[in-house]
């Protein structure tokens, strides 16, 4: 429980513990988002770590000169994270998502999940892995179904760079425009909890859709 409590705390006040993470560890803190953005992409189960409010934060980090970072290196650092662990997670995906098509499901991985998103990639295409890149959870997914599914790599490379180069440099230099403005420094927890509300959107559209639609009578 105290867990829990310590990365609620550390999601909603990312401002202040990045700010804290600077000064304790300095030039170090492009190694730790690093390694945060490539969790968050590489590991399918680790789909709950901070994505888009970690760019917005990092942003309005680099914002304060008192910091050191460079917000340009920021955004190549984390392209790159961003590119490494969609790659890992494709290739996961490869390897063990035949497994989970044998069975119901593995952890919090279903076949029925499986199918449906193989299906989404069927109707959508290769933009479906740019759409994922801005919907947290589902950017976790979507390279391990891409992996486990049908769409070869050298069509799944092309949009995953795409997605990375639109998902990273927008969010981050939003944040080093925008962050540092005394409205929003007043009320980070509300920005945040904007920030996920409108990443999340096109998830809950798309169950209310799928609730909502009558099957056709025959």
């Amino acid at each position: 429980m105290e867990f829990l409590t310590q990365f609620i705390d550390f999601f909603l006040h990312l401002d202040k513990h990045l700010f804290n993470i600077v000064e304790q560890y300095g030039t170090l803190t492009y190694v730790i988002l690093f390694l945060i953005v490539f969790t968050e992409t590489g590991l399918v189960i680790m789909p709950l770590l901070p994505g888009d409010s970690l760019l917005f934060a990092a942003g309005a980090i680099a914002a304060n000169e008192g910091t050191g970072l460079n917000v340009w290196l920021i955004i190549i650092v984390l392209i790159v994270a961003a590119l490494l662990g969609d790659n890992v997670n494709y290739f996961m995906g490869k390897k063990f998502g035949g497994e989970i098509k044998k069975r119901e499901r593995i952890l919090f991985l279903k076949r029925e999940y499986l199918e449906k998103t193989e299906a989404f990639y069927e109707k959508h295409g290769g933009s479906t892995v740019i759409m994922a890149r801005f919907i947290p959870i589902v950017r976790t997914v979507a390279p391990f179904v891409a992996g486990a599914g049908s769409m070869n790599y050298s069509k799944y490379i092309v949009y995953c760079v795409i997605g990375a180069v639109l998902w990273v440099p927008s969010l981050t230099l939003l944040g080093y425009f925008f962050g540092n403005l005394d409205i929003v420094k007043k009320n980070f927890e509300l920005v945040i909890f904007g920030i996920i509300g409108l990443s999340i959107l096109p998830m809950i559209f798309q169950y209310l859709k799928s609730r909502l639609a009558k099957p056709r009578v025959a």
